[in-house]
């Protein structure tokens, strides 16, 4: 269980791909312009991390150390290619709208680093967990993101949804601020950078915190 949560809390904060790492920020900075596009390419990145770990895991002892690379990129690039045809056939909107940023899930380089720093070393299950805490963690910053970008730059919250659930789902959008003239900066790639730099400030800044308190509470005992 402690191995489990470990894992977690990696993945969700003390490695977090967008806020640590700084991975993967091509798509990471094009597509969280709304939180329906940023969550659902996280949520399909997400996917393809937890069963390429799952499979890379599995085989890791049949692949010679040679061909591993190559093997490991065949695999990932097989997922998203089942991703992508499932999302063309059912999300077709969504489909457009996500564009060329779902194929270069595979070029992401924290898929591939996962897989190679420890899917090809763990077992199977701490190796799927892994993968999805991972995306998990690129999911909420991609959604957080989104969420601020299109606050800030149309006023709405969950703009798109029926691109995902269908017409009907249109009522779940929030207009938050009403007649709102918009603010462009915030939905273009400038306001992606001023956002994404706010998140890793707000992060630091928490960490930094955490990090004051456990030492003054370790300095306490010395004193008593």
């Amino acid at each position: 269980m402690n191995e489990y949560l470990e894992i977690a809390k990696n993945g969700l904060w003390k490695q977090n791909t967008g806020l640590v790492q700084l991975l993967g920020m091509c798509p990471l900075l094009a597509v969280s312009s709304s939180v329906v596009n940023g969550a659902s390419l996280g949520i399909a990145t997400l996917t393809v991390m937890a069963l390429s770990n799952l499979s890379v895991s599995l085989i890791r002892n049949l692949v010679p150390s040679e061909i591993r690379i190559p093997v490991f990129i065949l695999i990932i690039a097989s997922l998203v290619t089942i991703i992508q045809l499932v999302m063309k056939a059912y999300l077709h909107s969504l489909y457009l709208v996500l564009g060329i940023f779902i194929p270069l899930i595979v070029t992401n380089c924290i898929v591939l680093a996962r897989t190679e720093a420890f899917a090809s070393k763990q077992q199977a299950l701490p190796s799927c967990f892994d993968g999805a805490m991972m995306g998990l963690g690129l999911t909420l910053v991609l959604s957080v993101l989104g969420g601020m970008r299109e606050l800030a730059g149309k006023g709405t919250l969950l703009s798109g949804i029926d691109l995902v659930f269908g017409e009907s789902a249109k009522s779940f959008a929030l207009t938050v601020i009403p007649d709102y003239h918009g603010f462009l900066l915030a939905i273009l790639p400038p306001g992606a950078f001023i956002g994404l730099g706010m998140l890793i400030a707000m992060k630091n800044h928490m960490d930094a915190r955490a990090q004051s308190a456990a030492e003054g509470a370790a300095i306490l005992p010395q004193h008593a």
